[in-house]
């Protein structure tokens, strides 16, 4: 996923700039950049895997003055990207998966157009997309005909002359919201960014609307939709607790979550704790819910090893995982220990660097319980889970029936109340080297987060059935 922030006002916008978009850097964990509009946009980009935003930004700022600028923090293709058209320039990032990109850059090389930005020998999706729009007459054409031809999902932020253009997935898989303080306008993937700057929000963007920020206010241009399919992954894991999307915390869902699993347990236990962080309000949750104590067996030494799962690859997201985590040997040593977590994907990580320190503590038992339901399929539009290879539920399913499985296969797996759906679970939690191991329902993620299931996209565990 990336992060996208933007800001417009009557005076300089670098200070906020920079903030809004370093409060997004959970977000991502390889890539970010920074434009700014002062007669020109002139752009930064850095690569963040080894050290964070701010110290990478911090030493630019003094050359990045403006009065409207834009920012993001991502694990893909370095941006923003700047497009020169016939309307004039502009400067674009962008939030989602553009999973026809082959397809549309050679549609667009066809017409002789060629692309510059390259990554990892890779055509760069924010080009395409940039090289889409500069092919209409105007921005607002452009944009319209990019989702024309799209597949897969994007929210964007263009900075143009005018001002800052907000633009949301056609089925709002990903969240844009616009905030004021003054004669100050932002917008950002996570409202979470705009607290400790003074802003308020004032609009979250529809399915597929646009706006433009200027000096004297934001204007609708494109309006939006009431069909919504807003990713559920943000507030089991991605989003930041601070945060809420369509009035919903992140926060108290994931405390929701904890107390389902807990009301769905039967087992004793001495403590309850979560993996931190995003595991850390499941566990509240399930305390409350279970009366055990919350305690913690596993800190993370600090904030600066970020996520241990936005690394795109894989050796990184173990050595991330392997340092951050200490145990504390004197709270483990003979516990009863029900650990709650966010998700597990490839469950790895789980295994080796906190189930494994658990046990090595003198744990007595370990129990999981998973917030997220079992991630059966790969996600077509946010990166939620990369491929099919990577997902523990399909290396066990291989396990079971002696072969790669299909995804209508699959799908036969995905029923919570099934004996194929028990057999699954078990054999994972075998794996994983655990007492026991439970997943919350995809009924009962729904329901901690409070929105009708139609509004929720749910193919990482309903298959591309769910969006029929």
């Amino acid at each position: 996923m990336s992060g996208l922030f933007g800001v417009i006002s009557r005076k300089d916008c670098s200070e906020n700039l920079f903030y809004g978009t370093d409060y997004h850097s959970h977000l991502g964990a390889q890539r970010a950049g920074l434009a700014v509009f002062n007669s020109r946009i002139k752009r930064s980009i850095h690569n963040i895997g080894t050290s964070q935003f701010k110290s990478k930004f911090v030493d630019e700022l003094p050359q990045l003055k403006g009065n409207s600028g834009i920012g993001v923090i991502s694990d893909l293709e370095p941006q923003p990207i700047i497009i020169s058209a016939s309307f004039g320039t502009f400067a674009l990032v962008f939030n989602g998966l553009l999973a026809n990109k082959r397809q549309l850059a050679k549609e667009l090389m066809s017409r002789g157009r060629s692309f510059s930005e390259m990554s990892s020998g890779q055509i760069n999706s924010v080009e395409v997309i940039g090289k889409l729009i500069a092919s209409r007459n105007n921005i607002l054409e452009g944009i319209k005909y990019f989702f024309e031809k799209i597949s897969g999902s994007a929210s964007l932020l263009i900075l143009a002359k005018e001002g800052v253009y907000a633009i949301r997935d056609g089925l709002g898989r990903t969240p844009l919201v616009v905030a004021k303080k003054g004669e100050t306008l932002a917008v950002a993937s996570e409202n979470s960014a705009f607290a400790s700057l003074g802003l308020v929000s004032v609009k979250e963007l529809l399915p597929g609307e646009t706006v433009l920020l200027t000096r004297k206010g934001w204007q609708k241009k494109i309006p939006g939709q009431k069909k919504e399919k807003i990713c559920a992954f943000l507030w089991i894991y991605s989003g930041f607790p601070a945060s809420s999307y369509n009035g919903k915390s992140v926060e108290l869902v994931r405390e929701r979550c904890g107390e389902n699993l807990a009301r769905a347990d039967n087992i004793r236990a001495d403590l309850v704790t979560g993996v931190p962080d995003s595991g850390i309000a499941h566990a509240l949750g399930y305390a409350r819910a279970s009366g055990f104590p919350y305690r913690r067996p596993l800190v993370k030494y600090t904030a600066g090893y970020g996520r241990s799962y936005t690394p795109p690859l894989q050796e990184t997201r173990d050595q991330v995982a392997k340092m951050k985590l200490i145990p504390i040997r004197e709270v483990i040593k003979g516990k009863r220990i029900i650990v709650c977590d966010d998700s597990i994907v490839r469950g790895t990580q789980l295994k080796n660097q906190g189930v494994k320190k658990l046990w090595q503590s003198g744990a007595k038992e370990v129990h999981v319980r998973i917030a997220c339901p079992p991630l059966m399929f790969p996600c077509r539009y946010c990166l939620s889970t990369r491929t099919r290879k990577e997902l523990a539920t399909r290396r066990i399913l291989a396990k079971l029936v002696g072969r790669r499985v299909t995804d209508q296969e699959a799908g036969g797996y995905v029923d919570d109340k099934g004996s194929d759906y028990g057999e699954m679970v078990s054999l994972l939690g075998q794996e994983l080297g655990v007492t026991s191991l439970k997943y919350q329902t995809v009924d009962e993620m729904i329901l901690a987060i409070g929105l009708p299931q139609k509004r929720l996209c749910l193919e990482c565990w309903l298959g591309r059935r769910d969006n029929e």
